[in-house]
């Protein structure tokens, strides 16, 4: 029975230019020997043809990078929302204290204004709303 625990010896046919490329990069990757180094590579390019390994091999610092840089848009993304909602808030409160619309006039203008965003993907401009208005 073999040792799993055990390294085995085995003979490496590679060309010059690789072997000194191994030289080169086995400390950078803080590793030992040029064994170490070329196990490590073997495991590596092993799980990264094995499809169902390949989140193992996705460097960790790409992944939190990205999904810091997520979070912080939506955060970013969810204060500035809320600050608007305010506005809009006191927007309308002002708005609804000087005017007197009824219920039904209200519902018009919400449905017009519904398919307007929805044609316009959100783009309306103030100077819209007042020709609007005024026609």
């Amino acid at each position: 029975m073999i040792d799993e625990n055990k390294k085995k010896r085995i003979p490496l046919w590679i060309f010059p230019s690789v072997q000194q490329k191994v030289m080169e990069l086995f400390p950078k990757d803080n590793c030992k020997s040029q064994s170490e180094f070329i196990e490590k590579a073997i495991i590596f390019y092993c799980g990264y043809i094995s499809s169902e390994n390949n989140k193992m091999y996705l460097p960790q610092i790409i992944t939190s990078t990205v999904k810091g840089i997520v979070d912080d848009s939506e955060n970013r993304t969810a204060r500035l929302l809320f600050k608007m909602a305010v506005e809009m808030a006191i927007m309308m409160n002002i708005t609804a204290a000087n005017y007197d619309v009824d219920e039904q006039k209200i519902k018009e203008i919400r449905q017009r204004c519904v398919k307007e965003v929805k044609e316009s993907n959100g783009a309306i401009l103030f100077a819209d709303a007042i020709r609007y208005q005024k026609s």
